[in-house]
């Protein structure tokens, strides 16, 4: 059974900045694409960053130069930086493990941007 434990959330500031982590119970963690993705409240779940296990990287468009996807295979984590949040930045966040065809979610960790 694969657990995926998000932490790192919480309140900040327009501009703030809040690195969230996601913690994989997998074998053969190194194998598998990694994502992160978001839900605003009455939006769908949209993805925000993804990294191979090569270790490219993909962004949302608006994410962009903020965001940074990063992954340690060893300890079998992800990470997302977030740098200048922005109100509409406010959800929560779910790792995402083997892409959303292989079902994998954690339970989320909420971010909210606000003064």
């Amino acid at each position: 059974q694969v657990q995926l434990v998000e932490s790192g959330g919480g309140l900040v500031q327009p501009g703030g900045s809040l690195r969230l982590s996601c913690a994989a119970s997998r074998n053969s963690f190194s194998i598998y694409a990694m994502g992160w993705y978001r839900q605003a409240p009455g939006e769908q779940r949209d993805l925000v960053a993804t990294i191979t296990n090569g270790g490219s990287t993909n962004y949302k468009d608006s994410v962009k130069g903020r965001f940074t996807i990063s992954r340690d295979n060893a300890k079998k984590m992800v990470y997302l930086q977030m740098n200048s949040l922005k109100p509409e930045d406010t959800a929560v966040y779910y790792c995402n493990l083997g892409g959303i065809g292989m079902g994998y979610w954690g339970k989320g960790t909420l971010v909210t941007v606000s003064s």
